[in-house]
């Protein structure tokens, strides 16, 4: 609501005063106002679109991995307080133990189709693992109408398939 008076503010004020200063603040301020990021309607920004969306267990193996590449080296640097705290979160909150049950779930989730699911969505599924479709709403409201109950929670049943069915 800010941007959009402060928006119609500057342009006002660019109109009554023709300054380039202020038809450049309004400028800014439009533009910055139309990029807002809003994951309730799947906008995020541009960055975002050319980029791969982890599931929290492929961050684990990721950083496991490297933790290992690091413990096998003559000259063993030290792990950052920072890695050591995003592994264990990573631990923690890891939904799926392997790589063949997270390339599974990576399966099902693309397998969504009509509609398919944005990158966005099919991570949140897999990171959050609701039970029934009308939590998966709620946690991830762009979600809403665009899966029938049945559908989404066909998708939750077999996530959770994969997640009790592990090695």
């Amino acid at each position: 609501f800010q941007a959009n008076v402060s928006c119609q503010f500057f342009s006002f004020c660019a109109e009554k005063w023709n300054t380039n200063e202020m038809a450049t603040a309004a400028a800014t301020i439009c533009a910055a106002q139309e990029e807002e990021e809003d994951a309730t309607i799947l906008r995020f920004p541009k960055e975002f679109s050319t980029t791969e969306t982890l599931f929290i267990s492929e961050v684990k193996l990721l950083l496991e991995h490297r933790k290992s590449q690091n413990a096998s080296v003559d000259d063993e640097q030290e792990l950052s307080e920072v890695f050591q705290k995003t592994l264990e979160y990573a631990q923690r909150f890891s939904r799926f133990k392997n790589r063949e049950t997270i390339n599974a779930v990576r399966g099902r989730v693309t397998q969504q189709q009509d509609p398919e699911l944005h990158k966005f969505e099919k991570a949140q599924l897999a990171n959050l693992c609701p039970d029934t479709a009308e939590e998966a709403r709620s946690l991830i409201p762009s979600l809403e109408g665009r899966l029938d109950d049945v559908e989404l929670q066909e998708l939750l049943d077999d996530l959770q398939t994969h997640r009790d069915h592990q090695g």
